[in-house]
């Protein structure tokens, strides 16, 4: 004998997010999962720092291959790691991960605007070194 709550859970009306995947794969596609995602993430890295010391590469287009590398990596890490996918379950957690990133370029860009201006409105170092005499 089933009960209607087990029936509900089954279609997905009252499972947490990521919980229908889970039961789906075992144990071992999990880690399958998670050691291909940390052998492409060993891989990046020890490509950006091959690109960094390399003298293949056109010198002002290291950093270019860097940024490529670096974005690859995040890709890696939001597939393989944080399980980030374009499923409807995943919405909640697509928003967070944009929200989080908004925060951290609004604290870049103004940390940077800050730094840009203090220059500005600094007092020169000639008056400065005349108002300590």
């Amino acid at each position: 004998m089933t009960n209607l709550s087990d029936e509900f859970d089954r279609e997905g009306g009252d499972v947490g997010p990521g919980v229908m995947e889970a039961a789906e794969h075992s144990v071992r596609h999990g880690l399958e999962t998670y050691f291909i995602g940390f052998a492409l993430a060993i891989l990046l890295t020890a490509a950006s720092f091959a690109v960094a010391d390399t003298t293949l590469i056109w010198a002002p287009a290291i950093p270019m291959a860097l940024v490529v590398l670096a974005v690859a990596q995040i890709g890696i890490h939001l597939a393989f790691f944080l399980h980030i996918t374009t499923a409807p379950d995943n919405t909640n957690n697509v928003l967070a991960l944009a929200f989080g990133v908004l925060i951290v370029a609004l604290v870049i860009a103004g940390s940077i605007w800050i730094m840009g201006h203090l220059n500005h409105n600094l007092m020169p170092v000639d008056r400065m070194i005349e108002m300590q005499r």
